[in-house]
């Protein structure tokens, strides 16, 4: 178990590194890009490419699952060597799997990402609400005890979001406001900043939700994906401070030169510094 909360030892690695998160998703185009083969090897040589550029200089790292599973195994086995390398550098990493089930089916998903001995241990996992709150319980309680964090989906860029997000519920608020609601509960009782976070994408038009949950607030969509470092502001109001704006691609395509990587991710991230207050 960590000696810290997620939600502590985010708030102190941004703090001291600046509030960038760099996605890992290692795209085929991307390979290409970087002339490598589309295989479990050019796999290895990119992501290792990232984690030994940046991982003393960024807070947090997000490597996006499905890009690693594609490979089967060997991939797997890149994603797990890549987020202990990462982690022993002082970076933080929120896995990007978007699981979600129910009863022992969760708690395997919440076993193999989130506790002290899981195979694919990390910092944070994102996770589905579509089965229900009240369906995460299990990460809930795995993360709890590891001290790890969650980031739940709830205000999601992708077009065709809206349909279960701004779905009223039979209590009255919204999908997206009852899941803020949830984690608001879930991180009342913390000091500073709690470790259960919502996924809000970048790109999404201001909203009448509340972000405030006292937790932080992943946001997806910077850079190639239209958001930009001032436009945060906008979305996220008086809790701009606690958003973890990510960027991949923007990033990812200066490479393989590690000089490249580190320029390209260090003029990003003093764009949020600038436009988030640190």
């Amino acid at each position: 178990m960590s000696d810290q909360p997620f939600g502590t030892r985010l708030r102190a690695a941004m703090d001291a590194r600046g509030p960038l998160c760099v996605g890992i998703d290692p795209h085929q185009h991307l390979l290409d890009l970087w002339g490598l083969p589309d295989t479990p090897e050019g796999l290895a040589t990119f992501t290792f490419g990232v984690v030994d550029a940046l991982a003393d200089q960024v807070a947090v790292f997000k490597p996006q699952s499905a890009f690693f599973e594609r490979f089967g195994s060997a991939g797997i086995a890149v994603l797990e060597q890549a987020t202990i390398r990462l982690r022993e550098a002082g970076a933080l990493v929120i896995i990007d799997a978007k699981r979600g089930d129910i009863g022992s089916t969760m708690a395997g998903y919440a076993a193999a990402y989130l506790s002290e001995k899981g195979p694919l241990a990390c910092d944070a996992l994102t996770v589905s609400p579509y089965l229900g709150f009240g369906s995460l319980q299990p990460a809930i309680d795995e993360a709890r005890a590891a001290g790890a964090g969650l980031f739940v989906l709830a205000l999601t860029s992708n077009p065709e979001g809206p349909q279960f997000q701004s779905a009223r519920t039979t209590a009255g608020p919204t999908v997206a406001g009852a899941v803020l609601d949830g984690l608001r509960d879930l991180n009342a009782d913390a000091d500073d900043l709690g470790s259960f976070g919502a996924v809000v994408g970048a790109t999404i038009a201001p909203t009448d939700e509340n972000l405030d949950i006292r937790g932080p607030l992943l946001a997806p969509g910077i850079g190639a994906q239209g958001a930009t470092a001032e436009s945060l502001t906008a979305i996220f109001g008086a809790a701009a401070r606690n958003v973890v704006p990510s960027s991949s691609r923007e990033i990812l395509a200066a490479g393989p030169s590690a000089t490249s990587l580190r320029d390209a991710a260090t003029r990003t991230n003093d764009a949020f510094r600038t436009a988030l207050g640190y």
